[in-house]
């Protein structure tokens, strides 16, 4: 058996958990020989590695997810905005435990969710990721301003303080904060929500620096790029998280190092509706810490870390020759132990290390794909796909075993799902400029000819 620590893919190894924690790590005859008491369960052909771990998400964006395809960007303000908004409790459970279970099938043990503009409690979200077994950074938007101006700001504050406390000794959920746009909040509850969150141990999100027409907003508006703008109102840290920063100047680099404020790089949203790409390369270079996020995009974290690299290869590395790109490494690396940094979970995921949480995968390497095998670290980054992952252990519990969890029936959540989620997205006001398939291909046909 393989493991993925660390320092790199490792033969010979065994670990011991004990109450879903990680109690002893080394050579698997030392680890017999110290623990005569417990039964050996050997693993030819596998690799057991940390869980992946989804820097950004959005869990209760589940029902529209094809609904984006095609789409130019800014989609929240057309799609999901009013499609989280449509939904009450239940919509949010069901959405929430959906897009866990979809988490869960593709090697993700812990996502950090951006926070629900539905009015509905996050508690639902909470509920459906914990019945799934999905270790979840459960984000709390803090909005007071754009269209949430009205709102009552010291309530807001005492509404983030409680869920701060509400989650602080949960075993599988962790509270953060998160402002949806630099935007939409006053610099004063910029400010404070990114210092309350860091003085409770817990981060601080937002959206920042992701599409070109954010950017130029923020120029009219403000007179500042988004990232100048949190700089401004002192809002950056070591607490916080930055989703996407695709659009960042060479100064503004400088102070996400400066300030050791995180970035979670989305690679698959900058394929399929972003302006650009996060250097996140150079990042690692400046030691400017980061994590891999999907964006709610597409669960799979197989897919997630080899577009992370391509992405870097095709957007910087191509132009000066760079055929590394990252070395393979770097993409497990930032997926994992150091993804756990940057999202506020190090020390208990991410990293197969003694007290760290029991967040694993038993991944099947005993394919065409890794024969002969030369370079595990990479080769799991280019060849690894979702479906050699055969089993998935969230605190030391099984929570799947081959793409199905052992202990809840997720077929009849599939079909509940099926039977809602049409209702909710035909009452939002959501509004798609690109066509669907069907439709794209008609109009070419209409258009050229072709297609017949």
């Amino acid at each position: 058996m393989h493991m993925l620590l660390k320092t790199g893919s490792e033969g010979g190894q065994a670990l011991v958990v004990r109450g879903g924690i990680i109690t002893e790590v080394g050579s698997r005859d030392r680890v017999v020989a110290n623990n005569p008491d417990l039964a050996v369960c050997d693993l030819p052909g596998h690799v057991v590695m940390p869980g992946f771990i989804d820097a950004h998400h959005h869990l209760t964006q589940s029902f529209g997810k094809a609904l984006a395809f095609g789409e130019p960007s800014e989609i929240f303000r057309r799609i999901w905005v009013p499609l989280e908004g449509s939904l009450d409790g239940e919509g949010v459970y069901l959405s929430s435990k959906l897009a866990a279970l979809e988490s869960l099938r593709g090697g993700f043990t812990t996502v950090v969710d951006a926070g629900t503009r539905s009015e509905a409690d996050v508690a639902a979200v909470a509920r459906a990721t914990r019945e799934a077994g999905l270790r979840c950074v459960l984000g709390f938007i803090c909005n007071d301003a754009g269209p949430a101006a009205d709102r009552d700001k010291n309530g807001i504050v005492r509404a983030a303080e409680a869920h701060l406390a509400r989650w602080k000794s949960d075993s599988l959920v962790h509270p953060s904060l998160a402002v949806s746009i630099p935007e939409v909040a006053t610099d004063a509850m910029l400010h404070r929500i990114s210092r309350l969150a860091g003085e409770a141990g817990a981060i601080f999100q937002t959206h920042v620096n992701e599409h070109l027409v954010a950017v130029e907003r923020s120029l009219v508006e403000r007179g500042l790029r988004p990232l100048e703008h949190l700089a401004a109102a002192n809002a950056l840290g070591p607490q916080v998280l930055i989703a996407h920063s695709t659009l960042v100047t060479p100064a503004e680099l400088m102070v996400l190092r400066d300030t050791d404020t995180a970035v979670a790089y989305n690679p698959v949203a900058s394929t399929w509706k972003g302006n650009a790409v996060a250097p996140a390369e150079l990042m690692a270079e400046l030691g400017i810490r980061f994590a891999i996020g999907t964006d709610g995009t597409r669960s799979d974290a197989f897919r997630m870390i080899e577009a992370a690299e391509t992405l870097q290869r095709i957007a910087f590395g191509v132009g000066v020759g760079d055929f590394s790109s990252g070395g393979g490494w770097m993409w497990l690396d930032h997926a994992t132990h150091a993804a756990a940094d940057a999202v506020g979970l190090k020390g208990i995921a991410g990293e197969i290390a003694v007290g760290n949480a029991a967040d694993l995968l038993v991944v099947d390497v005993d394919y065409p794909e890794f024969t002969p095998s030369w370079d595990l670290d990479w080769e799991l980054v280019r060849f690894g796909n979702r479906d050699q992952i055969v089993a998935v252990l969230v605190a030391g519990k099984l929570r799947l075993w081959r793409g199905w969890p052992t202990d809840w029936d997720a077929r009849a959540l599939l079909a509940e799902v099926r039977a809602v989620a049409g209702k909710a997205v035909a009452a939002a006001p959501i509004k798609r400029i690109h066509p669907t398939s069907r439709d794209h291909r008609a109009k070419r046909r209409n258009r050229t000819g072709f297609g017949e």
